[in-house]
């Protein structure tokens, strides 16, 4: 099979193409990569080249020897459905988790995505936390997350009560809540590592000033998480704009009551009283 035939890589075009129709993915913004499945890989393995080998820029031991599709360094979201084998590459990572090879893709020249070290610490935490059904990282720059990040305090509890008060149907879609990281410098070591410690407990971390990082078992659920959380930040940006204050919304019993209706459990931590 080509690999533009596969249907992982389908539906890796898709999301890349719903993010930028979204507006999340200006110029080269945002990133997205996909740990293939052994027989995935297996179908497109005629394709597959042998490539340079390169430092990842971390070390991911649980990762060794699998292949991620992944999008490029300096490569634009709006071009993936266009010119594919230019935008995006295919990686195989060592058997110690050290190094990466491009073996397909980037072929006018170029490297995975600036925040691939971001990306493999945080799939290397989803795959051993979910046992192995975590398989999408997604890195978007969202408008009105990025606004709130100037007037919340940039604290985990506080970013997930008012996003859960925005929209009855958000404790259910993200009921572990939101993380939030200060801001970092973008592609470094510091702020992957801040982002996976934060990923042992959510699926999704606001990087203050900067966007959110996601995780999820496919391109459907990560990107339904990552749209949720945007649309409720941005009807909290529209309430603000109105008034700096709420003159109703849903209390702590309130989201008690919701939590037993639809059997999630959300953590007490974020149903504090105002």
């Amino acid at each position: 099979m080509k690999v533009m035939e596969a249907e992982f890589v389908k539906g890796f075009i898709r999301m890349a193409a719903d993010g930028w129709e979204q507006g999340w993915h200006e110029r080269n913004g945002g990133n997205l990569s996909y740990r293939i499945k052994d027989e995935e890989v297996e179908s497109i393995k005629e394709h597959l080249k042998e490539g340079e080998w390169r430092d990842i820029g971390t070390v991911v031991p649980k990762l060794a020897k699998e292949y991620f599709l992944v999008t490029g360094s300096g490569k634009y979201f709006r071009n993936v459905p266009l010119n594919l084998e230019n935008s995006v590459c295919i990686i195989e990572l060592d058997e110690k988790g050290e190094n990466y090879r491009i073996v397909w893709g980037m072929v006018n020249g170029g490297t995975p995505t600036s925040e691939l070290p971001s990306h493999l610490m945080n799939h290397e935490v989803k795959k051993e936390l979910t046992e192995g059904r975590y398989r999408v990282i997604y890195h978007a720059h969202t408008t009105n997350i990025i606004a709130l990040t100037f007037v919340l305090p940039l604290k985990d509890e506080i970013f997930t009560r008012e996003l859960w008060e925005m929209a009855t149907e958000c404790p259910v879609v993200f009921p572990d809540g939101v993380g939030v990281v200060p801001w970092m410098i973008p592609g470094g070591r510091e702020i992957a590592e801040a982002t996976s410690r934060l990923m042992k407990t959510y699926d999704l971390a606001i990087w203050a000033h900067h966007g959110t990082f996601a995780a999820g078992e496919d391109f459907d659920l990560t990107f339904g998480l990552m749209h949720t959380v945007e649309k409720s930040a941005e009807i909290l940006v529209k309430m603000l704009s109105m008034r700096p204050d709420k003159r109703q919304t849903i209390e702590p019993e309130d989201f008690r009551k919701l939590a037993d209706g639809f059997q999630v459990k959300l953590p007490e931590k974020f149903l504090y009283e105002k």
